[in-house]
């Protein structure tokens, strides 16, 4: 069985290198949907809380929103940074409170400071897939994820093969000492 949650993502990207409108800076409401799957957890009745699959995966997708996503080798990307170090908001401002923690993968590295996220590949529907799974796969069971941006839309499925030990009275993930963070269970 699944717990299904989704997320909108604000942000602003563009198509380096790409004939057509894309090619052009211009933003989107994304919506990326997670579907986590398990077997049913019996004290709870639920496969995992869907507000639990939102506070874990929230803490990297709001690098994402209300973000500048742009490729390593896009020329717009020194040309931004300068603006934000002359303007004072590259390392961050008081304002800017909605930021996950910073990361580093194959595929993407996040600045939360200066709201950016900077990719390996263009970022597509398709792309944005990618980046969330391999942020999240060792973190939730992810079953599918499906990105819809404007007219755009990809979904990929996967086969689950974590064994993530679950609180048998709130259903969320145990830590490594098997107890739960947040009900304080301990097995």
């Amino acid at each position: 069985m699944r717990s299904i949650t989704s997320f909108d993502l604000q942000y602003a990207h563009r198509f380096y290198k790409f004939k057509g409108e894309a090619q052009y800076l211009h933003g989107h409401t994304g919506v990326l949907t997670i579907e986590v799957e398990d077997s049913v957890n019996e004290g709870v009745n639920m496969v995992f809380p869907c507000n639990e699959i939102k506070k874990t995966a929230w803490e990297v997708l709001q690098n994402f929103d209300h973000s500048l996503i742009l490729r390593e080798d896009d020329p717009l990307l020194p040309a931004i940074l300068k603006v934000y170090e002359e303007t004072g908001i590259k390392d961050g401002a008081p304002q800017n409170t909605m930021k996950g923690p910073a990361f580093k993968t194959e595929l993407a590295t996040a600045y939360p400071d200066a709201r950016l996220v900077v990719t390996k590949e263009t970022l597509t529907v398709e792309g944005m897939i990618k980046i969330v799974y391999d942020l999240l796969k060792d973190k939730l069971n992810i079953a599918k994820i499906t990105f819809t941006s404007g007219v755009n839309a990809a979904s990929a499925e996967f086969t689950t093969k974590n064994n993530i030990e679950r609180c048998p009275l709130c259903g969320i993930s145990l830590d490594e000492h098997g107890a739960c963070p947040k009900c304080g269970y301990k097995k």
